[in-house]
Order: C-alpha cells, then sequence, then structure tokens
C-alpha cells in the first residue's frame, strides 16, 4: 500500500513538472494605459506647462522579439490653453483660449535597450524608445457667455468667406508619436511601462488659431444683436474695446509651424500562459 502511494505521489510530481515545462507566456499582450496631456502650439509657443488635461486608452502589444514590438493603441484625450498663461504682452492681449477632445489611433514600433522577458529574474526591466504613425480627430471649441462654440464651424479665421477658402481644415489629422519609455514586469505575464511621447501633427489648427486676422466687419451682421462670433474671432474686443488687435491682415497665430501634444502615459498589460506545446520557434525569436 504504501508502495502504491509512493508511485502515485512520484507520478503527479513528474506531471506538474512536465505541465510546468510546457507553459509558455504568448507573445501578445493587452493593456490598458492612462496619463496626462500637454497641448503645444499657437498658445502655447513657449512649452508652458498650464492646463494639463487628462488621457485614458487601450492597446495590444505583439512582441516580435525580445527587444522589438508593435503596438496599436486607441485613446481619448483632452487638451487646451488660454492666453492668459501666456506672458507675452500681445499674447495676453490676443486673449483667446481652446479646448478639444481628442480620439486617437496609432501603431508605433518598440525598441528595448535591454532583453525583456516577463517571468525571467535576469531579464525584468528595460528603456525603451518608440515612434509610430497615427490619425486623430478633434474639433476645437470655446466657452462664451457660458454656452460652448465650436471654432470650425463659426470660421473664426475667415474659412467660410469665400475669399479664404484655403484656410479651410477638417477633423482629422495625421500625427507620429516619437517617444521613450520603461517597462517591468511585476508578476510574470503582468508588465508596466512609464512612457512619454510627443505626437508631432500635420495640423495647424488643433488650437483653430494658424494665420492673419480678416477683420471684424466679417462677422458684424445686425449692429443691434451680440454676434458671438464677432468677439470670439478677436478677444481682444473685451478687453480693449477701442483698439482691438483683430485688424484684417494682422498676425493671429503662427502658420511656419504645426501644432503637436505630448502624452506621459502609465501602461498596464498581461501576457497570457499557454499551455500548448510550442512549435519550434524561429532563430530570431530565440536569438534575440
Amino acid at each position: 500500500m504504501l508502495k502504491k502511494w509512493f508511485v502515485i505521489c512520484l507520478l503527479l510530481i513528474g506531471a506538474e513538472n512536465v505541465a510546468q515545462a510546457q507553459y509558455f507566456y504568448r507573445w501578445t499582450e493587452l493593456g490598458v494605459s492612462g496619463g496626462a496631456t500637454q497641448y503645444f502650439g499657437d498658445l502655447n509657443d513657449n512649452y508652458g506647462f498650464h492646463n494639463i488635461r487628462e488621457n485614458v486608452g487601450v492597446f495590444c502589444r505583439y512582441n516580435l522579439n525580445h527587444y522589438l514590438a508593435l503596438r496599436f493603441s486607441a485613446n481619448y484625450a483632452r487638451v487646451g490653453y488660454d492666453d492668459k498663461y501666456n506672458k507675452n504682452p500681445y499674447q495676453n492681449e490676443r486673449n483667446l483660449n481652446f479646448q478639444s477632445n481628442i480620439f486617437d489611433a496609432t501603431v508605433q514600433a518598440e525598441f528595448n535597450f535591454f532583453r525583456f522577458e516577463t517571468g525571467n529574474l535576469d531579464n525584468e526591466w528595460t528603456p525603451y524608445i518608440t515612434g509610430g504613425i497615427g490619425g486623430f480627430y478633434y474639433d476645437p471649441y470655446t466657452i462664451f457667455n457660458g454656452d460652448k462654440y465650436y471654432l470650425r464651424g463659426i470660421g473664426t479665421e475667415g474659412q467660410n468667406l469665400p475669399a479664404y477658402a484655403d484656410r479651410k481644415y477638417t477633423n482629422f489629422a495625421l500625427c507620429f508619436p516619437i517617444g521613450v519609455g520603461v517597462k517591468w514586469w511585476l508578476l510574470p505575464g503582468v508588465n508596466m511601462g512609464l512612457e512619454i511621447t510627443d505626437r508631432l501633427t500635420t495640423t495647424d489648427y488643433l488650437d483653430d488659431v494658424s494665420t492673419t486676422y480678416v477683420g471684424a466687419n466679417n462677422f458684424a451682421s445686425d449692429p443691434s444683436v451680440i454676434n458671438p462670433t464677432y468677439y470670439i474671432q478677436d478677444r481682444s474686443l473685451l478687453k480693449n474695446p477701442s483698439d482691438p488687435l483683430g485688424r484684417a491682415g494682422k498676425q493671429r497665430g503662427n502658420s511656419a509651424t504645426k501644432d503637436q501634444y505630448v502624452m506621459l502615459q502609465l501602461h498596464l498589460s498581461v501576457q497570457l500562459r499557454t499551455y500548448k506545446c510550442p512549435v519550434t520557434p524561429p532563430y530570431w525569436r530565440t536569438h534575440y
């Protein structure tokens, strides 16, 4: 009887060892992210850090090997800025502001400096660099007298006027995320990362400010009725109504540079175990 129990125990231990030897972690990770977003552009050309807003996202990372990965991400972020934060007297008197929701989707490559392998104590963390391409939706707006006005629709730089039709812009643009980060595993199969990426964009209208004023006379319809657009396109009227900035042809923004937004994100992802006997992996996966 004792011999039988001894044999059974040996078989159970052997089965457990075989099972542990057969499992491995999938190369795919699923994760969530969250953090802070900061806009830089015509209203924030001195890289101020006022009006930092939140972001959240989801992502899927596919590890090509222990040094190289591809990541597909979808994010929601908020951005905004106000001329009241600027120390430049002209910008302060310009008195413009905006806010916008951003929905972006990107594909990025990650290049690890060190070999990274979840569950391996010898390869538990690495710094990395990342770069890629994506697209995003935005729709800048402002609040005037307690009401929300979408700036693209009212054409603050004359986009809705035939003479300035070349200033029209859409709600979609490309972005090119470039950044650095560090990743580590908390538990086998549970990974974390901290990343900062600067999203360079193809639009100068993330803030709805780019070129020149077209003149308040293009927005004044009935003198007896307050036209919100009349004040929104040149908010210096609210500070100095007798001598506003918004004369036709005067600089309103800087069209020589494109807008951008920076995202600082904390990542949390999971690599699931699989108990399927793996096929022989490619050479580049086992040797890099």
